[in-house]
């Protein structure tokens, strides 16, 4: 038997899939009240939704302002920072390509570092030979079940004098140092997408430190209209306002927001049920000579993906393996510098990225995935034939 072959034919079993949403009676039944209520744009539950993010985050004195997207986040955020063009952003390459769009937008220039061999975030050494008189911002991405040391983050940001947005689509409900992700942050995004921890099924956010700044956020997501975010919360709106600044059509929508209030409610389980799925992969393949499992033991940590790493020359028939046998994968991602539109950005040595690159893999990983599910996973794992 070659490595790909399988007695199993994908016919022969249900597919778990890499990413399934935790959609339930609740979720449904929030989009039927919504959809009844008849406001479809921005309105009440875009508020509640608002609400209990912060509540959530424990934000204390930072604001929440609710968006249409994790992109849409990101390139707000960059504009809040002052971006112009000609600017850079050093961002990690091994990095999602709506965080290089995002930087692209603003007219300025991704610079891409390199990331640390364990945790797969930032490496904050690398970044320091990048840094340059045109430098404004860095981007500070969490990775999967890993975050970023955060202190040297800041501690970076503050010698060079430039802005941090955090990336944290991958970390909603994760704490760093007891603190909640969101709440320590100079700009923290998030993302609620379809396959995101929990989902407003399309949706992001920003977490800023200033009323001015949240303010600022408020007229840029819709279109630059200066029209009061509470009277569009009760429903309503102005039909006068003033427009000062550039503006996008970025708000989230009340049937989005709905679905999210239901999600939230449920965040405790959540984070439990992928904590466990996560142990129990890592105990489960900690003997497989051919993987390398996340170094975490994921306390604190709401895992988005369980990633392993395999060597570069397994990894497509590791893949249609897996596939013959029902198990979904993914691939998290392709480095930046891999793509045509950044292969003249500038960069520092990417000798761990090119070779995470070339190993990362994604496994299916759920809110309450059942045990059956991941020993499932497993088993097809072990009985991959690596020659």
């Amino acid at each position: 038997m070659t490595k790909a072959q399988s007695t199993i034919s994908p016919a022969q079993l249900d597919t778990i899939p890499v990413f399934k949403p935790l959609l339930e009676e609740e979720e449904i039944q929030a989009c039927v009240e919504a959809m009844e209520l008849g406001w479809l744009g921005m309105g009440s539950y875009v508020g509640q939704f608002e609400q209990a993010l912060s509540d959530y985050l424990e934000l204390n004195n930072r604001h929440v302002v609710a968006l249409s997207t994790g992109h849409a986040a990101i390139h707000l955020g960059l504009l809040l920072a002052g971006l112009q063009p000609g600017d850079e952003v050093i961002t990690p390459s091994f990095n999602n390509i709506a965080d290089f769009q995002a930087i692209l937008a603003t007219g300025a220039k991704p610079v891409f570092c390199d990331i640390d061999e364990t945790t797969l975030c930032i490496d904050l050494n690398k970044a320091e030979e990048l840094v340059s008189p045109d430098t404004k911002a860095l981007i500070a991405m969490d990775y999967d079940c890993l975050l970023c040391d955060h202190g040297a983050v800041a501690e970076f940001a503050q010698r060079h004098g430039i802005r941090v947005l955090h990336d944290a689509a991958h970390s909603f409900g994760s704490k760093y140092l007891g603190r909640p992700v969101g709440s320590f942050s100079d700009m923290t995004m998030f993302s609620f997408d379809p396959v995101k921890t929990i989902t407003c099924i399309d949706g992001g956010a920003l977490i800023v430190k200033t009323e001015e700044e949240a303010e600022q956020l408020r007229e840029m997501r819709l279109i630059g209209m200066g029209q009061p975010s509470q009277v569009m919360y009760q429903n309503s709106r102005a039909w006068t306002y003033g427009v000062q600044r550039l503006g996008f059509r970025y708000h989230m929508a009340n049937l989005h927001a709905a679905v999210g209030l239901k999600q939230l409610e449920k965040m405790e389980s959540i984070s439990i049920t992928r904590q466990q799925s996560g142990i129990l992969y890592n105990r489960l393949l900690e003997d497989v000579p051919f993987v390398r499992t996340p170094e975490t033991d994921f306390s604190d940590v709401t895992p988005f993906l369980y990633y392993i790493r395999v060597p570069k020359e397994l990894r497509e028939s590791f893949r249609e393996h897996l596939s013959q046998h029902g198990v979904d994968t993914g691939i998290h991602w392709q480095p930046g510098h891999w793509f045509e539109l950044f292969k003249d950005c500038r960069h520092g040595d990417l000798s761990v990225t090119e070779q995470v690159g070339h190993e990362i893999l994604s496994l299916p990983l759920h809110s309450h995935m059942t045990e059956e599910s991941v020993q499932r996973v497993c088993n097809a794992v072990r009985q991959f034939d690596c020659g």
